[in-house]
């Protein structure tokens, strides 16, 4: 199955600006699913769940985020934050002109997710958190810190690919075809014949510099849609005691992917598996 290319338009800051996304599927009776990617991906990171969903007569649409991928790239840095990109992903369903839809979240994807499911009517119908919960320790930040904003240069995919295998070791489980895929759709050409990742460094610009723990305590709880919480077994990101305490509430299904830390791929048939039986109810 080969997806489909699109975008929309969304305004923020001083205009409005081109969100492109790729569609799986075609429109049916269930609600189309968003598939939102991590803070440095983009939506070609749900090529396997986004076909296998599609497969099972689902609309799947995985946008690229503003500064990642195909979409454009913000003159005001500051404006790469979580209500930019609620913003961005409420044009996107507008546009689909539908009253309900199903989300997947990875991370940052999830953040804008459940920022979304909080609001009053909201349009999400049932959510899937990848790894994203609601607190998030400061040491975990500081070291996507670490790396994210750095713009290298690389010879080759094979030096890409090297690099991703570095600052997303706990990804998985992973294949061997699965990093060369992530690396392909990870790079872009630079004017000067190297290439570069497919990021906007600039993204890192609002993250604070002083590591602090974030508290999304108050959003969840005005979260009441049904949730699916996946969490890496080693997540840094995702605590166990932070996902059993999202657990007390109602509707809630926690599931541990053993061995994983952050974030799980959402590639294998298990994973896949969970997420299609709980989109469908």
């Amino acid at each position: 199955m080969t997806p489909r290319g699109g975008h929309v338009r969304f305004l923020a800051g001083d205009g409005f600006h081109r969100l492109a996304f790729v569609e799986w599927g075609r429109a049916g009776r269930a609600p189309p699913i968003a598939c939102v990617h991590g803070l440095t991906r983009n939506g070609r990171d749900f090529d396997r769940l986004a076909a296998a969903l599609a497969a099972r007569g689902r609309q799947v649409l995985c946008p690229d985020m503003p500064g990642r991928g195909g979409s454009d790239r913000l003159s005001d840095p500051a404006l790469y934050d979580i209500p930019t990109y609620a913003l961005a992903c409420s044009h996107l369903v507008a546009a689909l002109g539908v009253e309900t839809v199903d989300w997947v979240g990875t991370s940052m994807g999830g953040l804008i997710g459940m920022h979304l499911a909080a609001m009053p009517g909201t349009p999400i119908r049932r959510l899937v958190l990848n790894d994203i919960g609601a607190w998030i320790p400061a040491t975990a930040l500081a070291r996507i810190k670490a790396y994210v904003g750095a713009d290298p240069a690389f010879a080759d995919l094979e030096a890409v690919e090297a690099h991703l295998r570095k600052v997303h070791a706990a990804f998985g489980p992973m294949t061997e075809e699965d990093w060369r895929h992530l690396a392909a759709i990870s790079a872009r050409p630079a004017d000067d014949g190297t290439i570069r990742l497919h990021y906007d460094p600039a993204i890192a610009v609002p993250m604070p510099d002083g590591a602090r723990d974030i508290d999304l305590w108050p959003v969840w709880q005005a979260v009441t849609v049904p949730v699916l919480l996946l969490r890496g077994a080693l997540s840094d990101l995702l605590s166990a005691e932070t996902a059993a305490r999202m657990a007390e509430r109602p509707g809630v299904t926690v599931h541990t992917v053993p061995g994983v830390g952050h974030v799980p791929a959402l590639a294998d048939g298990n994973q896949i598996g969970r997420i299609a039986a709980f989109l469908d109810a």
